[in-house]
């Protein structure tokens, strides 16, 4: 009868602690479908077609007056739209680090000078630290997921330094290899740019899923389910060292085209999921 009683005590003791191990963390919104109240945006300075460069003062800081960064719905629902008028970024007020970050992107139809004529550009940058506008202008110091017609999943050190397995292509470019040879990428590395590999891109039109796995100074860049680089020991190069970057903010980036964003959504992690290391 103790052995009984003993059991009926412990039984429901020995569940709940089981159902909090299993327990399922629950996803974060970034954007919450309503408004931008959760991010900052930045313009940095306009393109004049008549001089073919950009010129003048940045716009700056929360100044968005032809309202570059808005919400709209489409297809039945409220997303972030990015019109790409111009060059600059929307970025989290908060820090994050040691995540699973995953969001969709559709592309728009409309593109702007100095790249209408060229791919569908924007980006997703991740451990953005210090000030805005470091970057050629428009950005802060980072890594860039790359967000481009038939490059999703690129590469580029933006002020910041990673390590890649990586082979050189006959046109002098790297391209991810897993079982390549471990190179230095960034602002001081072999080159600022990794090719992804493979290609896992809807065609331009369709909804796509980008997710980011970062976890101390290793991340994982995976589009629509599929691995398409590992990246190693990121960093940053400040007063000549070089110190480990592991946490920041994310960016999106308007770079020339009309992008649509949602569903950006992030948990927090406590390793990188072993089957997409392997």
């Amino acid at each position: 009868m103790k052995k009984i009683a003993f059991l009926i005590l412990v039984f429901p003791l020995l569940m709940s602690c089981k159902n909090e191990k299993t327990k399922e963390v629950s996803w974060t919104y970034l954007f919450n479908g309503k408004n931008l109240s959760n991010w900052d945006t930045y313009i940095g300075p306009l393109y004049s077609e008549k001089k073919g460069d950009f010129d003048g003062a940045r716009v700056g800081l929360n100044n968005d007056p032809r309202n570059v960064f808005s919400v709209v719905e489409l297809d039945g629902e409220n997303v972030m739209k990015i019109s790409g008028t111009e060059f600059g970024g929307i970025s989290t007020k908060e820090e994050f680090q040691n995540y699973h970050l995953s969001l969709q992107f559709k592309w728009g139809k409309n593109k702007y000078a100095p790249k209408n004529t060229s791919k569908r550009d924007s980006g997703l940058l991740y451990h953005a630290t210090g000030e805005h506008g470091v970057d050629w202008f428009f950005w802060m110091k980072s890594q860039e997921f790359q967000i481009q017609e038939g490059d999703c999943g690129d590469y580029w050190g933006l002020a910041s330094e990673v390590d890649v397995r990586a082979i050189m292509n006959s046109d002098s470019t790297y391209i991810y290899n897993k079982t390549g040879e471990l190179l230095h990428f960034g602002t001081n590395g072999v080159n600022r740019n990794v090719k992804k590999y493979p290609d896992a891109e809807n065609p331009t039109g369709d909804w796509n899923t980008l997710e980011l796995y970062s976890f101390g100074t290793t991340s994982v860049h995976v589009v629509n389910g599929v691995v398409t680089m590992i990246l190693e020991n990121s960093r940053q190069l400040i007063d000549g060292k070089n110190l480990p970057l592991s946490k920041g903010k994310f960016q999106l980036q308007s770079e020339g085209a009309e992008i649509y964003y949602k569903d950006i959504k992030l948990k927090p992690i406590t390793e990188i999921p072993s089957d997409l290391l392997f």
